[in-house]
Parts: structure tokens; sequence; C-alpha cells
């Protein structure tokens, strides 16, 4: 991931980043879930070294959780530096965000304070944005609000040092930082939580005196988590029905406590989301799934049962854990988002382009037909599928029956229309573009790209998708269309684009080149988009070149 930068994330790396925070959430202890933001530190988001300071009952922070280098970490775990001098290290330096970073310049009056430290070797910096081995970064963690906010209380700070690309990190990896940072205190609260919990829960068992005091314990820490909780029935008719909710459920799900015991999360969850929910165990589960607002809407939670048991008489009741993750989901889908779309006219990029072409197509050639199918089928003893089917059907599995059921993609035959509708796939060149960026600057060649992606978009039908290969190049996929048709749509597309385009302030007009390409099945996208690339320029070089900017 530290190699990367916006807007070209991978998503392998977002998967990643995603399943680091998941594991945060679920590590057994609070020293598994501290050693988890130390490890997700290093190994998702890209730094050498990361340590997690946790603030003591005293206010002091010590060293919980290191990860990236051995000899480092027994140098300095355990250690403690005292709340004086970690405010003075917050306090000074530049701000990003909630991230604090003290470059080398300034770092050195923090030499002699007791904050336990360490510093990396290496050269010199040889770039501006170069990481020196004094600089330090830092990313408080602070306990999480009512409403999924910071509220204030210092939690601890993740420590990191030096990215592994060498560079101070970027817009998208500070952002990944503070928000890797505010996970990690979700997390941290919560397992905090979850032991307190657990240790009332054991006092709940030996004695009627140890059972009043820890149900006051638990009370409390149900009434005040700062995410929903609720209890609910198990086993019986009344099974799954809410018995009690806290006031943070409540705020969430815009609820009252009354409305919400005639319940149960069942009758809650998004109607695509009970399948998720009833495959949650009963113990131990954990989902994330949507639950409705009083107003109609819904809102992203993570939920986890824990279930509350006595050793006579068996389980007692469900303990749910309810997690706000809105705006996690929000962010996540902004990142999966700004890895497939291209960053200046919000049109899908290339690599989301050959995505969804490659979903269309198969391997096996468009004109291989039904009896073919079968006489392949049965080429062999034991009834081998097709090669190039597209399905990984095994003989005997289940819906296996030798018929391919794929709906292959067909093109129209070159030189008539014979009625046939395919995929069409339209590669346009925009004709005297270059020019524009040449006499009138980068700013004016961005304006004429958004406008002429704005007028492809507006000049197709719902369903079909025009994308930006890079640079003045689009390409629209529009299916169900004849030859006809196909010619049609690149004249009434061409003719929208060679109006005036208005760019600093000045009337600019260029003129697009299209080739129609048709996709097929036995083609890979690839192919598709070479083909109609090619057709793009012949039919650039039929047309003299003094009517090419004009249309």
């Amino acid at each position: 991931m530290e190699t990367e930068s916006e807007p070209y994330v991978r998503l392998a790396s977002l998967r990643q980043l995603h399943q680091v925070m998941a594991d945060m959430n679920t590590a057994r202890s609070l020293a598994d879930t501290l050693q988890t933001v130390a490890d997700g530190a290093v190994g998702a988001l890209g730094y050498e070294m990361a340590a997690v300071n946790l603030v003591r009952q005293d206010g002091d922070l010590v060293v919980a959780a290191f990860s990236g280098n051995s000899a480092a970490e027994a140098l300095i775990t355990g250690r403690v530096g005292s709340r004086e001098s970690w405010e003075r290290r917050l306090n000074m330096g530049e701000r990003w965000g909630d991230l604090v970073f003290i470059p080398h310049t300034e770092g050195w009056v923090l030499d002699d304070d007791d904050v336990p430290q360490w510093y990396t070797d290496g050269p010199e910096p040889r770039f501006e944005d170069e990481w020196h081995p004094s600089d330090r970064l830092f990313a408080p963690m602070y306990t999480p609000g009512p409403q999924g906010g910071a509220c204030g209380e210092l939690l601890g700070v993740i420590s990191v040092d030096r990215p592994r690309n060498g560079r101070r990190p970027g817009a998208w990896g500070r952002e990944a930082l503070q928000m890797y940072a505010f996970q990690a205190a979700i997390a941290i609260s919560n397992a905090r939580l979850r032991a307190n919990m657990q240790r009332a829960l054991v006092r709940l068992e030996r004695e009627q005196q140890a059972l009043r005091a820890s149900e006051e314990s638990f009370r409390q820490a149900f009434e005040y988590a700062p995410s929903g909780m609720a209890i609910a029935e198990m086993g019986g008719d009344q099974h799954g029905r809410i018995l009690r909710t806290n006031d943070a459920l409540c705020r969430l799900l815009g609820r009252p406590a009354s409305a919400m015991r005639r319940y149960s999360f069942a009758d809650l969850v998004h109607p695509e989301d009970i399948g998720t929910l009833l495959r949650t165990s009963a113990e131990g589960g954990r989902a994330e799934l949507r639950l409705g607002r009083r107003d109609g809407s819904y809102v992203w939670v993570s939920l986890r049962n824990s279930v509350v048991a006595d050793a006579a008489d068996g389980p007692r009741f469900l303990l749910t854990h309810v997690e706000d993750i809105e705006e996690r989901k929000r962010r996540e889908l902004q990142l999966a988002h700004r890895a497939s779309h291209d960053s200046l006219t919000g049109l899908p990029n290339s690599a989301e382009l050959r995505s969804r072409l490659s979903a269309r197509l198969c391997q096996r050639p468009a004109h291989a037909g039904a009896a073919d199918s079968l006489d392949a089928a049965y080429s062999h003893p034991v009834f081998d599928v097709p090669a190039g089917h597209g399905f990984d059907f095994a003989p005997g599995a289940e819906g296996y029956d030798a018929y391919d059921h794929h709906e292959h993609t067909v093109a129209p035959e070159d030189g008539r229309d014979d009625g046939t509708k395919g995929l069409a796939v339209l590669f346009c060149d925009l004709d005297g573009f270059k020019s524009i960026n040449d006499r009138f600057g980068h700013n004016a060649g961005d304006a004429v790209l958004i406008e002429v992606a704005r007028r492809l978009s507006n000049g197709v039908r719902d369903g079909d998708t025009v994308a930006r290969l890079g640079g003045d190049e689009f390409v629209i996929l529009a299916d169900g269309l004849g030859r006809a048709d196909a010619q049609d749509l690149a004249v009434r597309l061409r003719n929208e684009i060679i109006q005036p385009i208005r760019a600093e302030g000045r009337a600019v007009r260029v003129g697009a080149s299209f080739g129609i390409g048709w996709a097929h099945c036995g083609m890979t996208a690839d192919e598709v988009l070479k083909s109609a690339d090619e057709r793009m320029y012949v039919e650039k070089r039929s047309r003299p070149k003094q009517h090419r900017r004009a249309g």
C-alpha cells in the first residue's frame, strides 16, 4: 500500500486494510487487540515500525504493543512516558488532520525527554518529501463519543516510523492512518468494555452479594456504553425478542426503548441482510448488516452476540453489541469508487471498463451453437465440460446437465445489417485536443475533457457505459444495437461533441473520430478494444485533416 497514491489504490490493498480493521474487532483480548493494531500499521499501512502507547490510569502512557523490529520491541515495550512529555509532543509540529508530524528540524528538542523512542538508520533525505531518520509521526486515539465521533479523552497514541517507500505519507496515506487510528480507538474501547463485562459476568455466578455488585457494574457498562447494546431472550417461543436496549442503540435507530421491546433484530434487519443475520451463530457470532431506523432509512452496523449463561440452568439471555459503521462503509465505498473511476471526469476508468466488458464474454466462440455444445459434452467417456466454457461445473455437480446456459454475446455480420443486435464498442478519440492543451494550458484541456464526458454520458441510454481510457480517449459500451443503430449513435455523439465548449473564459471546439467494434464471446476485452481502436484510426484517416477538428 505504501507505493500507491490516490486515486489508483488497488482493491487488494483496500481489502487488506479492511481485514486488519475486522481483525481488531475480533481479537480475543485487549492485549491481542493492541498487538493487532501495531501489526496492522506495519502490514497494511506500510510502515517499518509501529508502537501503541496506551494511557494508564495514572495518566502516563506505556508502550503496550510494538511491531516491526524485534530489537526495538525488546528495548521499549513496557516502558512509560510521562503525560506531560506526550502532551508536549502532541502540541508541537505540523497538524495533518488529527495526526501530528514532527520533522527532524524540530524533533531534536525532544531527544532528552522521557518518552520511549527509537531511531532508524538511513541516509539523509535527498528529496523534499523523503522521510528523515529523525522524523516522528503520531496518530492520537480518542475514546468514541455517543454519535461515533471523538469525545476528547485521549485513549492512546499510535507512533509510526518510516514508510517503506521512504516518503512522507501523501494525502491518501494520511487519511488512511487517521481512519485507522479512529477504528483502533473503537476496537480498544470495545475490548476494554468486553473485558469489564466478562469480569462482571464471572462475579454474577459466584454468590448473591457479588451478583448485586456485578449487576450494578453491568448496568453502568450497558447503559453508558458508547455503542449500542441490547439484551434478547434465548430459547422458547419468544427467542430473539429484545428485552432491553441502551440509549446509544435507541439514538442510533431513532426508536424509543418502549418501542424496541416489540421487536427482534429479525424484524429490524434489511430484507437483503436477513440471511446474514440467520447465518450468525448465537454465541460469538459477528455480522455486518443494515438495521432499519424509525424514519424508514437503514444504517450499517457491526453486530456481535454473546451468551450470558447460568451454570445450573444454561443460557439465560443474549447480549448483543451493535456498533455504528456507517461512516466506515461510506469511506470504503468512496475508496472503491476512486480505484475504479477516473478522478477528473468521474467516469469508469480503464480497469473498470475491462472488468465490465470481460463480465459479458466467455471464452467459448459465440458461433458455437447448442448442437456443438452437446457434441463437445459427450466427446469424452466421463462427459467432461467443454473447454472455454466460461464455467467451472464439474461432471456430476449440482446443476450440471451438459448444456451451456450462458447467453452468448454475438455481433452483427460485416457488410450488412441483418437485424442482429449485439454489444457495440465505440472507441472515441478527440481531434484537435492537443492544440487546446498547447495553446491554452492544461486547465482548459481538463475543462474540455469534463464537458465531453458529460455530453457522452447524456447522449447514451441508462445502462450503457461511458469510460475514459486516458488522455482524450473514451469508450462507450452499448448493448442491444444493430449496425445502423451503432452508426447513428456515433453520429449523434459526434455532433454533440463538436459544439463549442467554454473553457477558461473562451469558446473552443474539438472534433471526434469514432471506431465501432463488436464484442462477442471467444474474444478478450483487449481484443475487442483493439478492434474498435483500429476502426477509429481508419475512420480518422478517411477524413480530410482540415475537417477533423470541426467534425
